[in-house]
């Protein structure tokens, strides 16, 4: 008899679960040692399970679509020969073949579908052969088949090709319309980003705490020196200057850089901060730049860029998610004044709010002397856990922040 090797749910420290996109091999198929086998979707990334050995394919037991947890036993492979494997396979349990091994007459064309168009395809009982694909290399879109069902008759007479059509250009589950509805299915990262906030609001009594901050200095230091980043390959985002005032603070204020326990706050030594980076209709990630406390501006600009543009086009690591211990939500960016409470990013216990950046008339005093002036100015949130932190505590933190910013120095770095 063959020795079996399972592949399994790698372990994360969050515990966070996942949906199964894709197989990329068929029960049979011979597999190379660290060659992709199964692709995983969690609330934050796609990640590709290898093959912990090579050998043959012979058991698969989570389907397509299936949610599964670490440590979880996804599939099972022979370390025997292809042959011989052939000659004593067990069928395979029908629950899991089913949408999660297609024939071999299909096996190329469904390696090519989008797991949005598998969902239309199975609700409409359709198959890849009778649908034109317009995409890439001739792949079908989710807009070739709601084109394909607009032209095809129904049986269902009360359904219009435009209710047909309202379906999202953007590759999300299939949306299934009645009576002037239309129900979009949750995506994975859509339904853990739903738990993760309701857990949340449960758990932490949230405050808000709210400071103006006068970020005229800021933006004259950028306009100095932002040629300057841009030759080194960073670009100077106002988030950046968050991003190292931030890193202050949290040295200044420890206690805001920490995990609430039952029995103890658990103060961390590396400032790890998260930043909310919107997906679009996706949802929302947070990818983190950890120990940030030993980079200067110019580094953490470098390392937002890379962070922010692999998060935009799916390729973040499961590392580059895992640890923060602070988080920002520049919300601003998408013309928000305010928003509050900001849910906090458990297990931590505070997370910063910036609001859109505004020129406004205010009241300065320059030398003991008092004016108006026009100023660019933006308001500050910090959204905390008032079971780790008082007020005290959050409007000390956010006086640095601000101060920091408002008094910012005239150097590059």
């Amino acid at each position: 008899m063959s020795q079996l090797a399972d592949v399994i749910v790698p372990a994360n420290e969050e515990g966070t679960r996942a949906t199964i996109l894709r197989w990329y091999k068929n029960i049979g198929d011979a597999v190379a040692k660290d060659e992709p086998l199964v692709e995983l979707e969690t609330d934050k990334v796609t990640v590709e399970i290898p093959a912990p050995v090579a050998g043959t394919l012979v058991e698969v037991l989570k389907a397509i679509d299936a949610q599964v947890s670490p440590d979880d036993v996804l599939a099972r492979l022979s370390l025997g020969t292809p042959s011989a494997v052939a000659d004593s396979k067990a069928p395979v349990e029908a629950s899991a073949a089913k949408g999660a091994v297609a024939s071999a007459a299909h096996a190329s064309a469904r390696k090519a579908l989008s797991p949005a168009v598998r969902r239309m395809l199975r609700q409409h009982e359709l198959t890849a052969a009778q649908i034109d694909g317009s995409g890439r290399n001739g792949r079908i879109t989710t807009q070739d088949v709601t084109r394909h069902l607009a032209g095809a008759p129904t049986a269902d007479t009360t359904r219009t090709p435009s209710s047909v059509l309202a379906t999202p250009t953007l590759e999300l589950p299939a949306p299934h319309s009645a009576a002037g509805t239309t129900r979009v299915p949750h995506t994975s990262i859509r339904r853990r980003i739903a738990e993760h906030m309701v857990r949340s609001l449960t758990d932490a009594p949230h405050v808000t705490t709210l400071f103006e901050a006068d970020l005229t200095r800021v933006l004259a230091h950028r306009a100095r020196h932002g040629a300057h980043f841009e030759s080194q390959g960073a670009r100077l985002t106002l988030t950046a200057y968050f991003l190292s005032a931030c890193v202050r603070a949290l040295r200044e204020f420890p206690e805001v850089n920490a995990t609430f326990h039952e029995d103890a706050l658990e103060l961390h030594a590396d400032v790890n901060i998260g930043v909310g980076t919107a997906l679009g209709k996706k949802g929302l990630i947070v990818p983190v730049i950890h120990r940030a406390q030993g980079m200067n501006l110019l580094g953490l600009a470098l390392r937002l860029k890379h962070l922010v543009e692999a998060a935009r086009i799916g390729k973040l690591a499961p590392e580059d998610v895992r640890g923060g211990t602070f988080t920002i939500s520049n919300h601003g960016v998408s013309g928000s004044l305010l928003a509050a409470p900001i849910v906090i990013n458990q297990p931590q216990v505070a997370i910063l709010g910036v609001g859109k950046l505004q020129r406004r008339v205010c009241v300065v005093e320059v030398d003991g002397v008092e004016s108006i002036s026009i100023r660019s100015m933006c308001y500050l949130t910090l959204s905390l856990d008032h079971r780790a932190l008082d007020a005290f505590q959050a409007n000390a933190f956010l006086s640095l922040v601000v101060s920091t910013l408002e008094q910012w120095p005239d150097e590059a770095a």
